[in-house]
This record gives structure tokens, C-alpha cells and sequence, in this order.
């Protein structure tokens, strides 16, 4: 009776352990095809994103050769600049960020013509919000024409002032802008240069300069947005500040060739996809709509920033080392700031991008040699700028906006 029990248990066992064996392939297999899948559907994302950049771009060239057809040199937008066509090209406003001046050119056949353009150039510029220019610019409204993947993020672009609590210390009304355009549109500030496109027409330009404490008029309009995501982030509010300030000179449609959008200059295919995944724990690509919301683009800066310190470069142990290494990061990527600790090493490539095989060699430094090996052996001079730059700056705002 015992061997039959026996036996029966053992023909059980064997069955148990062949349908748990059959359970695991055919977990192991659904687990494989489902990864397959996921990994189709990220391609097939990369892809419609690729090809919606693409399209972007042949807008954006076909704008601007539209432009060139009038202007000499067609200006485009940068991440310092801020430059906009009226819709018929015809005239222009320039609002370089790193200078603080406003430039308003206008190709006219009188200079009646201009002054009264120029006036009215000058009086938008001034007056104008980030979301009336995301939803009037004539190259936005061509842009807004191309169908956005499914998938990607997007969102409105809020009312938020670019220059007006710049120029004026309260709310403009009509008569205050009146007084200002005509205080610096004048028969005598007003340049004239032939038209090297248009015949019979003259280039009609005026320049004025920002009041002197723009820069902090314009860092003060995202101090509420910084504050609070400085401490979610656990980053000070200094760092905050100096980063954007040497990415974008606070300029909310800044835009790089990278591409790269909006005060912190996000890129969507790195940075951004980082940043989103950390805060909303999905992988998704974002609009530069999305990036010019002022909002959103501080909430992923400060995220990467976060990344860059608490995750990428944790195993730097010295909190100064890390903080100068994260600066660098920024702008350059973690994998540089290991090549510059590693490249002396007897290492592949690869290796040598490998932060973990540089964590040694820094965590062997003081912070002020960190700081100067950086300097001195990163690979390229923006980085070592930069850090620099970043480095006094943060300085600066921590008297200003002490966290």
C-alpha cells in the first residue's frame, strides 16, 4: 500500500513538475513577446517623432527662405534672440537677450511708412505675452499645421509677460506705451540702409536698450515656479537660476538648432524623455509647445538637474565635486565629464564614458581640484565655460534669491 502511495506521489510530482516547466516557457514566452511588442511600439514612437521633426524642419526652412526672399539676413530665433516676422515679412522685431536690446526693422518705400511700422512693431514687442505669440506668430501657425504623433505630449503655452514688466515698473496702459514708443521712435533714432532684396526700398531700423536691472525684472516673473521646484528637487534655488540664466537669458522662446526649447533649453529626445519618465513615470516625448510653457520647462530642468546630481553622478561623494561635475553635465552629458577624469586610463571607449570608473579618481580630489581638472580636460571649451559661467552666477542669485 506504501509503494503505491509512493508511486502515485511521484507520477504527481513528475506531472507538477512538467506543467510548471510548460507555466515558465509560456510565461517566458508571452514575457519575450510582449517585450517584443513594447519595444515595436517605442520604435514605431521614435520614428513618428523623427518624422514629425523632420516635417517641423522643412517648415522651419521653408520660412525661412520665404524670409530670405526680402531680408539680407534672414534671422531665425536662437536661444539668446527672440526674433518675429509680422505676416508679411516685411517687418521684424529682434530681442537679443544676452545684449537686453530690442531691435524693429522695417522695409518701407517712405519714411512715413516705417516710422508708423516701427511704432507699431515696438509697441507689440513691449506688450506682447508668450501665449498671444505662440498663437499669432506666422512660422507657429505653420507649424501648428503638422500633425503631431498620437503619442506625444503636448500642451498650452500660458499668458505670461516677455518684456512688458521689463520695460514698464507697473502694468502698461495705452497712454504709457504711447509715451514709450514715441520717446524712442524718433526722425533722429531711426538708421536707414538700402534694400539689397527689395527694389526701391529702404531698410528703416531703430535699437533701444532694456532698463539696466532687466535680467533680474526677468528672473523674478519664475521665482514662484523655480522656488517650488528647486525644493521638490532638493537643488538650490541658485543653481536654478544660474542654469537658466547662461542657457537662455531668461528667454521663454528660446530655441537651439539642437533642438532645444524654452528657458532651460530641454531637449525632447534625451533630456526630456529622462525628465518625463522620472516625474510621470512614462517614457514620452514632448512638443516644444510643451517646452515653451514656462511651468513645464522649469519642472523638467529642475528634474534633470535632480537626475544629474541623485542618480547619474551619485557616486561622487563630495556634495561640492558632485555639484560642480552636475553643472558640467548639463550641458555636456555625464559621459563627458567621465572621459575628462578617465582618459589617462587604460580603458576601452566605452569605458572611459562609464561614470563608475571615474567616481574613484574624483572622490580622490578635493572640490576645488574636481572643479579644475574639469577645466582643464573636458573635452570642449562650452563645457568649460559654462561651468564657470554657472559657477559665479550661482553666486550672484544666492544673495539675490537665497534658498
Amino acid at each position: 500500500m506504501l509503494k503505491k502511495i509512493l508511486l502515485i506521489c511521484a507520477i504527481a510530482s513528475a506531472l507538477l513538475s512538467q506543467s510548471a516547466s510548460e507555466f515558465n516557457t509560456q510565461q517566458m514566452q508571452s514575457f519575450n513577446e510582449q517585450n517584443k511588442e513594447f519595444g515595436d511600439y517605442k520604435k514605431s514612437q521614435q520614428e513618428e517623432f523623427s518624422s514629425y521633426q523632420e516635417s517641423q524642419m522643412r517648415a522651419y526652412e521653408e520660412y525661412k527662405k520665404e524670409v530670405g526672399a526680402l531680408w539680407q539676413d534672414p534671422k531665425m530665433s536662437t536661444k539668446k534672440t527672440w526674433v518675429a516676422y509680422t505676416p508679411d515679412k516685411k517687418t521684424r522685431t529682434d530681442v537679443d537677450f544676452e545684449k537686453e536690446v530690442i531691435t524693429v526693422e522695417t522695409i518701407a518705400s517712405s519714411p512715413e511708412e516705417a516710422k508708423q511700422r516701427l511704432k507699431i512693431a515696438l509697441a507689440k514687442v513691449v506688450t506682447i505675452d508668450t501665449k498671444t505669440v505662440q498663437e499669432t506668430d506666422p512660422l507657429e501657425k505653420e507649424l501648428a499645421k503638422i500633425q503631431k504623433p498620437a503619442a506625444l505630449v503636448d500642451s498650452k503655452v500660458k499668458a505670461e509677460p516677455i518684456l512688458a514688466n521689463v520695460v514698464f515698473n507697473t502694468p502698461p496702459t495705452k497712454q504709457s506705451v504711447v509715451t514709450y514708443v514715441n520717446k524712442n521712435i524718433s526722425d533722429a533714432t531711426i538708421k536707414e540702409s538700402p534694400s539689397n532684396k527689395v527694389e526701391h526700398a529702404i531698410v528703416y531700423s531703430v535699437s533701444v536698450q532694456m532698463p539696466k536691472d532687466a535680467m533680474l525684472k526677468r528672473s523674478k516673473t519664475y521665482h514662484d515656479d523655480i522656488q517650488k521646484n528647486a525644493r521638490k528637487q532638493n537643488l538650490p534655488m541658485s543653481l536654478v537660476f544660474a542654469i537658466m540664466h547662461s542657457e537662455s537669458n531668461f528667454n521663454p522662446r528660446a530655441k537651439s538648432h539642437i533642438p532645444a526649447y524654452g528657458l532651460m533649453q530641454i531637449v525632447p529626445k534625451s533630456a526630456g524623455i529622462d525628465s518625463y519618465n522620472y516625474l510621470y513615470k512614462e517614457k514620452k516625448l514632448v512638443t516644444g509647445s510643451y517646452l515653451y510653457n514656462s511651468t513645464n520647462n522649469i519642472t523638467m530642468g529642475t528634474a534633470y538637474l535632480h537626475i544629474l546630481y541623485y542618480s547619474y553622478l551619485k557616486a561622487i561623494k563630495n556634495p561640492d565635486s558632485r555639484l560642480y561635475c552636475t553643472i558640467a553635465a548639463y550641458n555636456t552629458g555625464s559621459g563627458n565629464i567621465a572621459w575628462a577624469f578617465n582618459k589617462n586610463k587604460n580603458l576601452s571607449y566605452k569605458q572611459k564614458l562609464s561614470i563608475s570608473n571615474a567616481a574613484d579618481n574624483i572622490n580622490a580630489l578635493t572640490p576645488e581640484q574636481v572643479y579644475d581638472k574639469l577645466l582643464r580636460d573636458l573635452k570642449y571649451d562650452e563645457p568649460k565655460n559654462y561651468l564657470k559661467k554657472v559657477s559665479k552666477r550661482m553666486s550672484a542669485y544666492h544673495k539675490v534669491y537665497p534658498s
